[in-house]
């Protein structure tokens, strides 16, 4: 919202540059117009000035102070005294602008005073225009800055209103948007929780199945150690994506509310989290190596979650372009602020060439950019070596600037 003029010239904080405007024109016009022409009059001018100067810091002072001068200088039959009356009249203008209740009428009462008591020979029979001089040199300047005032605290008070009912827009739309992540981890839960869960009970049974037809009346056929390995591993992947997906579905229902769910990473625990998913990542079929910087433990969670998932995404992707005879070497360094994932892989024994991931097969590259770029970094992915390799790199996050006092 614009601020009104009368709010920016009497803005509180100017008083100071009024005074001195005031001072300058008040000065100009005793030097090139009335031109004093006695040593009294200049130096009862000279007071006048200063006292509107002074009128800056201790308004009510420097009006009263003037009121006083102007009895003295029409007691002295001086000629600035009508001079003095507009000083004494901008003062009392200034005294509205800036206070209200008894501070305004006080000084509007002393400066009528005043100029009845300049007229007080002449009473009763001067006694309406003595009224009129009261009004026109009292009156109007209180009525003028009580206006003024009044025109400001009403622009203040609709910009407070402005911005509660921006408040409040804001509030409604937050609200809107919780509803919204409820009704989707509602959605999620029932459309993908249930059939994994319904996966994993069937992949432990299916163990137990194998086991008991080995062990059971009549011999059986040894399994194989491998097909247990693989239930084994289905099992445990299922678990933890069940367990991150309850975690996110906490996270869409109350974000921030849920202690320990604002990440998938708890504090401290990513080199032990990205340890895990190499090796979960090598039961499935590549031969897996990971070299992890302790280092990164001091992440922030924004950033863990953003390397966990890169080296998941990229994990899998060996796992599925180069085979189960591949050989992948994972890299997660810190140089100073800087997080740098180093993904490799040989492309699998036997096999012609790298092997780009298929662009119309998924969108996990395209995710990977995409989460890379929102944190600043870079990610470049290609073939190299016969293989395919794959860098990211996390900058340190920009500092927060301090608020201004």
């Amino acid at each position: 919202m614009n601020r009104p003029w009368t709010d920016l010239v009497f803005d509180d904080r100017r008083r100071g540059v009024r005074a001195l405007v005031y001072t300058a024109a008040l000065a100009t016009d005793f030097v090139l117009v009335r031109q004093p022409p006695g040593g009294g009059d200049r130096a009862l001018a000279a007071v006048g000035l200063l006292l509107c100067l002074a009128g800056w810091r201790w308004a009510l002072t420097a009006l009263v102070a003037q009121s006083a001068l102007l009895v003295t200088a029409h007691t002295l039959g001086a000629g600035v005294v009508p001079s003095l009356k507009v000083l004494a009249a901008i003062t009392l203008f200034e005294v509205a602008v800036r206070g209200r209740g008894r501070a305004p009428a006080v000084g509007c009462g002393v400066l009528a005073l005043a100029v009845v008591l300049n007229r007080f020979g002449g009473l009763p029979g001067d006694l309406a225009p003595v009224l009129f001089k009261a009004a026109v040199v009292a009156g109007l300047p209180f009525f003028l800055g009580s206006y003024v005032r009044m025109s400001r605290e009403a622009a203040a008070h609709a910009r407070e209103q402005a911005a509660r009912r921006a408040l409040r827009a804001e509030q409604e739309a937050v609200a809107a948007r919780a509803a919204e992540r409820a009704a989707i981890a509602r959605e999620l839960h029932d459309l993908v929780a249930h059939h994994v869960s319904s996966m994993v009970l069937r992949v432990g049974v299916a163990r137990h199945v194998v086991t008991d037809a080995a062990a059971g009346p009549g011999g059986g056929t040894v399994p194989d150690p491998r097909v247990t390995d693989v239930l084994d591993d289905l099992h445990s992947s299922g678990r933890a994506a069940l367990t991150d997906l309850r975690r996110l579905v906490a996270v869409l229902r109350a974000p921030g509310t849920e202690p320990g769910t604002a990440s998938l990473v708890s504090d401290g625990a990513l080199p032990a989290v990205l340890a895990a998913v190499a090796a979960r990542a090598g039961r499935a079929g590549p031969t897996v190596t990971a070299s992890v910087d302790p280092a990164v433990a001091g992440l922030d969670a924004v950033r863990a979650l953003a390397v966990l998932r890169l080296a998941q995404e990229g994990l899998a992707n060996v796992a599925r372009h180069a085979g189960s005879s591949a050989r992948a070497d994972l890299a997660v360094r810190m140089d100073g602020g800087t997080v740098r994932l180093t993904l490799r892989d040989d492309g699998g024994a036997g096999r012609p060439g790298p092997q780009a991931p298929d662009p119309g097969g998924g969108h996990g590259l395209v995710g990977m950019r995409e989460r890379v770029a929102l944190l600043g970094g870079t990610l470049d992915a290609g073939p190299a070596d016969g293989g395919w390799r794959l860098t990211a790199v996390l900058p340190a996050p920009a500092p927060v600037p301090e608020p201004r006092p």
